[in-house]
């Protein structure tokens, strides 16, 4: 099963197929506007910026399951990211990155690239890499600076 056999949500609940971008290296995140790391949206805007003309797509997933720490409705917090952190890449509907509820597509993700403490997601902005080919190739963990990213980002490129 590849990453572009899953079907998302976009924030205003439109069914969107990830095959729309097969072909393209994703970096997958799971987000949080109100997050110790929400720095990391400036570093993940540049790194959308930089690269997506070679094909890089960086896809936002917020999260509310980390101490509360995305409490805006979708359309809510899809406008937020723009205006307070100037976000220009995608982002999806709000969902579970971890549990027996979690996405499908996070499920996925974890059983393809363990992290320090095994499959679960232990906080927001934790980056899985994923090639042109739809395999997850890397997992970041949340104190992973986006800058720290990009030499493995050009190599999957």
């Amino acid at each position: 099963m590849s990453v572009f056999d899953f079907t998302v949500k976009k924030p205003d609940g439109e069914d969107f197929p990830l095959s729309e971008y097969k072909g393209d290296v994703l970096l997958i995140v799971n987000t949080a506007s109100k997050c110790g790391f929400t720095n990391q949206f400036d570093g993940l805007e540049e790194l959308h910026q930089n690269y997506k003309g070679q094909g890089l797509r960086v896809l936002g997933f917020p999260s509310n399951q980390f101490m509360n720490q995305e409490p805006l409705k979708d359309e809510e917090m899809e406008e937020a990211c723009k205006l307070n952190f100037g976000v220009t890449f995608p982002l999806f509907q709000k969902t579970n990155v971890k549990g027996k509820d979690a996405n499908p597509l996070f499920k996925h993700l974890r059983e393809q690239q363990k992290g320090l403490f095994g499959e679960d997601i232990k906080w927001n902005f934790t980056k899985f890499l994923v090639d042109r080919e739809g395999n997850v190739v890397k997992r970041f963990a949340p104190k992973d600076k986006p800058a720290q990213l990009e030499e493995d980002i050009k190599k999957t490129l």
